[in-house]
């Protein structure tokens, strides 16, 4: 179990725990200390945080958690928060650590989490509070270039806090560490099997709807959607009905491509244009909020208007993944941005939510697939948000920008298929910006639209980092977007990873 309180490495934390086949789940660091202990968990991580934890308000923790009882592991303010609460002396430090920073072990006194690493490692910190005295029966078994702790350890080891973060890749054998804490410390077993997993969804999915009820499932073209859609169909057979709503965001040719791939699949599938009716709602909107709650309540409305035209529905199917609940701030920390499918839905519906893949990473969902028989064309497909190019197009939506947008998407895709490199890059696309700049085209002064190239690779969408195009690609692209796109004056690239950056630009 993570307790999270507000790390934007929180969600890297339980990704790593899942890559060790062992099942992590987050909860917000409130949550009640029965929930927590009923839960039976095998062990506990408490996240890093914005907040200090000598502040009268600051995120806590009941401190029966801290009696050794259950191993609890403490990451940045997780382990300040230990030191705390059990009667340390924690401060604001004469110097903040952020990045890559040097700690050395104590060789006289020795956790199982650093047994047999060198004595030196390079670790990422992202702290400016430090613990400058331990509690009673705490050993100090890490120190900082500035001879701050870096990592303590009580209990015979059951209850130790690290002042850097082992699940960023920056630090040197962090995955060791926190397979020591997972494996030695907590005893868990590697039994997070996806086949297993598979077993228990379908049996879920029964139980949950039964044998009566009718399902709706609102499909997007994308590996989420799709697979959900696949898996519920095993259970429910003609009671699940597909809805394909083109709300005038698709990509180029998207819609006629997707309706193709669906037949082979053999998923009934019905196809609403609500394109007019999606760019009406959303005249003059500019906010990505807005533009999310918006696009979420409409999609739910037209999903309930298709359940009675096609005899009622008493469950509304959504591919639903973990990364969508956390950045959509429903696992306790801050709203990134409401996914059209969890935070934009309205608050009252007629149908009730079937998520089977609610708990799952992205990467999670695309090992699934092949186990439901969906051909990899499908799964590898580019991640492709459900609000479409509404949260790619910045600013005002309106056709004439929408259309610009799907012509430079389409060259700059078409290109990167064309070198090849399609397949390994989780996710390429084009954003038009909402800012123009002059510029020449045949001796004639222009002011044309800017379109930002952006290409990542990533395992899971939790964290990113900007592919390296070649630069004949770059240039090509460039070129040809200028070239063939009217109204377009210039070319830029987006090379932020995330953090600190989303993936999308809204």
């Amino acid at each position: 179990m993570i307790l999270d309180f507000g790390s934007q490495y929180t969600q890297l934390i339980a990704r790593r725990v899942r890559e060790f086949e062992v099942y992590s789940e987050i909860l917000p660091w409130n949550t009640h200390i029965d929930r927590i202990k009923e839960s039976r968990p095998k062990g506990i991580i408490l996240s890093g945080g914005p907040r200090s934890a000598t502040s009268p308000d600051a995120p806590t923790v009941d401190i029966s958690l801290l009696d050794g009882a259950i191993p609890v592991l403490g990451i940045c303010y997780g382990m300040q928060l230990i030191a705390h609460k059990l009667g340390g002396w924690v401060e604001k430090g004469r110097l903040g650590e952020y990045g890559r920073t040097k700690i050395s072990f104590d060789p006289g006194n020795i956790s199982c989490i650093n047994s047999g690493l060198p004595d030196e490692i390079d670790v990422w910190m992202s702290h400016w509070d430090e613990v400058r005295g331990l509690p009673e029966g705490a050993e100090r078994f890490a120190s900082s270039e500035s001879g701050s702790c870096a990592g303590f350890t009580m209990f015979d080891g059951r209850l130790q806090g690290l002042q850097f973060h082992p699940e960023v890749e920056s630090t040197e054998y962090g995955r060791e560490m926190l397979s020591r804490y997972i494996f030695e410390v907590c005893g868990c077993e590697s039994n997070w099997k996806l086949g297993d997993w598979l077993g228990r969804a379908l049996e879920g999915v029964s139980k949950t709807i039964g044998e009566s009820d009718t399902v709706i499932c609102g499909l997007s073209g994308g590996v989420d959607s799709t697979v959900a859609s696949v898996l519920v169909s095993r259970v429910a057979g003609e009671r699940l009905d597909c809805v394909f709503v083109d709300h005038g965001f698709m990509r180029r040719n998207e819609m006629s491509q997707v309706l193709d791939m669906y037949s082979a699949l053999n998923l009934r599938v019905h196809h609403v244009d609500a394109s007019e009716r999606f760019l009406s709602a959303l005249k003059g909107v500019t906010k990505p909020e807005r533009k999310r709650k918006i696009i979420g309540k409409l999609f739910v409305q037209i999903f309930e208007e298709e359940a009675v035209r096609l005899g009622g529905a008493q469950w509304l199917l959504q591919g639903t993944i973990y990364p969508d609940v956390i950045e959509s701030g429903l696992v306790g920390g801050d709203v990134i941005k409401s996914h059209h499918n969890v935070g934009g839905l309205p608050k009252k519906m007629k149908m009730k939510l079937l998520e089977p893949l609610r708990e799952l990473f992205k990467d999670e969902v695309r090992r699934i697939g092949p186990l439901l028989d969906i051909p990899d064309h499908f799964l590898k497909r580019h991640p492709f948000p459900g609000p479409g190019l509404a949260v790619r197009c910045l600013g005002t939506l309106e056709k004439k920008r929408l259309d610009i947008l799907r012509s430079a998407d389409d060259i700059f895709i078409s290109e990167i298929r064309e070198a090849g490199l399609y397949d390994s890059i989780w996710q390429a696309f084009c954003v038009l910006l909402p800012a123009k700049s002059v510029g020449v085209a045949g001796d004639v002064r222009t002011y044309g639209e800017t379109v930002a190239l952006r290409a990542v690779e990533s395992l899971d969408a939790m964290t990113a980092e900007s592919v390296r195009l070649p630069w004949e690609l770059i240039e090509r692209v460039t070129k040809r977007i200028c070239g063939e796109v009217p109204h377009v004056g210039r070319v830029v690239m987006d090379v932020t990873g995330k953090p600190p950056a989303t993936i999308e630009w809204e």
